[in-house]
């Protein structure tokens, strides 16, 4: 099916619909946003004068909802300038409109009756072939088309996003009884490539593949908390990041979704699934029905189980729903032996087997609640999918999961699962037990780079499908690894292009990392054609190992300090004049030096989802490692289109001096950190590390040829240094920033003016990088550099004096 997607039209401006919206808007896609006609005028509008034929008043259920969208936080935008591909209407005046685009995205209440009004109204306009979907969460999509034409329930099925759109990743794509396979395989292919999705097909059963096995999960935890006498702290404590799940683990998730829009699926499971063996856990917990009968929903009523409250001081205290009590507490600390011994565990894979094997009430936990889910998603096959890797699939991507529930009985040993299972008086479906008698002892395995699955029907072990454009680290490491230390992994990307993996904590930039980096340049200009840079960690790197500069500084070291600079600046210059291509691939967060590498990469590939900035300035410091050599050269390249010079520096200036970090790639090219022409954004971080190999490659083919070190650098001298210190001054005086800023604003000053030179002058890199480590070292003997870093390394949040 060769069909280009130029515009779509979303029905319904819920949070859900701008959010649709945004994200269309988000990859470049015109976007019409319609919704109903507003049957009475507002207190604004009666004061105007305005009466319900009015336009403004028409409109006004669109454009109220889409402005709030855009307002929120996160945001569901890229770029606010993105807005602009979005056009708004009704579904009165403007339902012709849908004529003209290639897709309709319906997402108006969860009501069928309406849903299906929805659809008679739009057929009347719809051109035949054009795409035309639902969002539902969980209404039966065999019923939605029911009395629409061949062409529409050809065209028709269920393509549901999950909430937010901009950042969870997962697009159910669920058929109807008639729909085209031609059309499933379309959206399967555009959710990934075009959508940054992790598209699943799955079955027309109710709550799809997510929510069917993501509620199944936090219900079993509902009754779970009482059987075992546990706290909202002690659940979340075991259910966040120790396990790889969010930070919001398991109460403070439904307390941010809302107690309502889990009890409406949970309902919806209860009253659907009769066969399901689970059946009588979906019902809900006394204690769940008291807090809906108290509108205690979370975030949206200002409490749920937990609450945002005042102590007699006036300081906010969160406090947490006592589930015995009903009343509400102080916060108690949730402290297990079990989790103790994960501590010098870095990857969540390893630690499920330590965990299901704790002695304390944390390793019962694990073992009861994994030995119920574990049993419930074999149960799953074929109910929702035919394929086991789908769950695995959906939970990662549309509940933030780092590992799905089979890969977590992989990790934990397929006997050992079966062992829970059986002590929580449950059985694993059948096929779980014809698969271990014929000696297949995994779910999954690694063949050559791919992953391969067992295929329950044809009782075999066959690689997933769509694998051939993403490079997985995690299948090649070992294979295709060149070189190794402590900081660093390099394997071969095949083709003749090198990548380096960080493999330091949080990705931070040491000695390690740079020595790796060092030796991956020397293999690629000897061996290979090419370089990436790039992980598949949650994120690209937090910045240099600060707690080694801390110690440095403190034992007066300023010489190893000194040296440990210069191999910072000099690997970065490395980056930037060597005889292969070099891409950096950040994603996530990258800070500080993780910025100043892509700064001095040939080239960046960027995730969209890529959170950059030099933010030195939060533990007391400049960017070190180049980056304020870097936006000075930036500053001077820009003069070349801009007369007014000393704007144009103070603008670089100020994006150091703020920490400005963006809020996605897109905001990157705003602050002079991405640069246009140069380098790219990919939506699908999945394809980052392939796009950026096949630019390495592109290049090294093109020619690449090693550029000659720079010596026309234009700096202002006096003329800038003197605007930057007035307006310090200026900022100290009127409480701006404190003494210290001052301070090392003016060092930033010094550098990216070239010093107190008299004129302006043309000078080359090293001397600006001369003048950025003397300022860097000079900031370092600082007592308030050294409370700030201390502050920094204790609580991982910068000191404001």
């Amino acid at each position: 099916m060769n069909k280009h997607i130029k515009k779509v039209a979303v029905i319904g401006s819920g949070i859900m619909g701008s959010g649709i919206a945004c994200h269309f808007a988000n990859i470049g896609v015109e976007v019409l946003l319609l919704d109903i006609v507003p049957r009475e005028l507002n207190d604004k509008e009666k004061a105007k004068g305005l009466t319900l034929e009015d336009k403004v008043v028409r409109n006004r259920m669109v454009n109220d909802s889409l402005a709030a969208a855009l307002k929120s936080k996160p945001s569901p935008i890229y770029h606010q300038k993105f807005a602009s591909r979005i056009s708004t209407g009704n579904l009165e005046d403007d339902i012709a409109k849908v004529s003209k685009v290639d897709w309709i995205i319906e997402v108006v209440v969860e009501r069928l009756d309406i849903k299906k009004q929805v659809f008679e109204n739009l057929e009347k306009y719809r051109t035949p072939g054009t795409l035309i979907t639902s969002n539902t969460s969980g209404i039966p999509i065999k019923f939605m088309s029911e009395g629409r034409s061949d062409d529409f329930q050809k065209h028709f099925c269920g393509t549901h996003f999950f909430n937010p759109a901009r950042y969870l990743k997962l697009f159910e794509i669920i058929p109807g009884p008639k729909t085209s396979p031609e059309v499933l395989d379309f959206l399967n292919g555009y959710g990934e490539k075009f959508l940054g999705k992790t598209s699943v097909v799955a079955k027309d059963t109710p709550a799809f593949i997510g929510n069917r096995i993501g509620i199944f999960s936090i219900q079993s935890l509902f009754h779970m908390v009482k059987e075992m006498g546990m706290t909202v702290e002690e659940v979340d404590k075991l259910t966040g990041p120790v396990i790889g799940r969010p930070k919001s683990a398991t109460f403070r998730t439904v307390d941010v979704v809302g107690l309502d829009t889990l009890v409406h699926v949970a309902n919806g499971i209860y009253d659907n699934c009769a066969d399901d063996e689970r059946h009588e856990l979906f019902k809900l917990p006394e204690f769940i029905s008291t807090m809906m009968d108290n509108k205690w929903l979370g975030s949206k009523t200002g409490q749920g189980f937990y609450k945002k409250s005042k102590d007699d001081k006036g300081k906010t205290e969160i406090l947490t729903l006592d589930l015995d009590t009903m009343d509400y507490r102080s916060k108690k600390s949730a402290k297990f032996a079990t989790l103790e011994l994960t501590k010098t565990i870095d990857k969540v894979v390893d630690r499920f087997a330590v965990l299901v094997g704790g002695k304390d009430k944390a390793g019962e936990f694990y073992r009861k609640s994994f030995g119920q889910l574990f049993a419930y998603v074999s149960h799953r096959i074929p109910e929702i999918t035919d394929e086991l890797y789908k769950i695995d699939d959906a939970m990662k991507a549309g509940f933030g999961w780092e590992h799905g529930p089979f890969q977590i009985w992989d990790a934990v040993g397929i006997d050992k699962g079966l062992e829970f299972i059986k002590a929580e008086g449950l059985e694993a479906a059948a096929w779980v037990h014809d698969m271990k008698a014929a000696g297949i002892n995994s779910f999954y395995a690694v063949k050559e780079g791919a992953t391969y699955y067992y295929d329950i029907p044809k009782k075999s072990v066959e690689k997933i499908p769509g694998q051939d454009s993403f490079i997985i680290l995690d299948n090649i490491r070992k294979s295709k690894e060149v070189f190794k230390n402590s900081g660093v992994v390099v394997e071969d990307l095949g083709d003749g292009i090198l990548n380096v993996e960080f493999q330091s904590k949080m990705n931070t930039i040491g000695g390690d990392v740079l020595s790796g980096l060092n030796k991956a340049i020397d293999m690629a200009e000897k061996d290979f054609q090419g370089l990436v840079v790039g992980n598949q960690a949650a994120n690209f790197s937090v910045g240099a190992n600060i707690g080694m500069i801390f110690m440095m500084a403190v034992e007066q070291e300023y010489d190893e300090l000194n040296m440990a600079i210069k191999m910072f600046q000099d690997t970065m210059m490395r980056m930037r004049y060597s005889a292969i291509p070099t891409i950096s691939a950040p994603h996530g967060m990258t800070l500080g030096g993780g910025c100043e590498l892509s700064l001095h990469a040939d080239m960046v590939v960027a995730a969209a989802e890529t959170y950059i900035g030099l933010v030195e300035f939060g533990v007391g410091v400049i960017p070190g490692g180049g980056g304020s050599k870097e936006f000075a050269v930036r500053a001077q390249d820009t003069f070349k289109k801009n007369d007014v010079e000393l704007n144009v520096l103070q603008e670089y200036f100020l994006t150091i001096g703020m920490a400005k970090v963006s809020t996605s790639a897109y905001e990157a090219y705003d602050l002079g950190i991405l640069q246009h022409g140069k380098d790219i954004v990919v939506v699908n971080k999945d394809r980052q590390i392939a796009t950026a190999k096949a630019y390495a490659k592109l290049m090294a083919e093109q020619g690449y040829t090693q550029q000659p070190k720079r010596s026309d650098i234009k700096v202002l001298g006096k003329q800038a240094l003197g605007m930057f210190l007035v307006g310090t001054d200026s900022m100290e005086a009127s409480h701006y920033i404190s003494e210290h800023d001052k301070k090392i604003a003016n060092k930033l000053a010094y550098v990216m003016a070239g010093g107190d030179l008299s004129e302006p002058t043309l000078v080359n890199e090293q001397y600006l990088l001369d003048l950025e480590r003397e300022a860097f070292l000079s900031l370092c003997t600082e007592r308030k550099t050294l409370e700030r870093i201390q502050h920094m390394l204790k609580t991982g949040k910068p000191l404001r004096n």
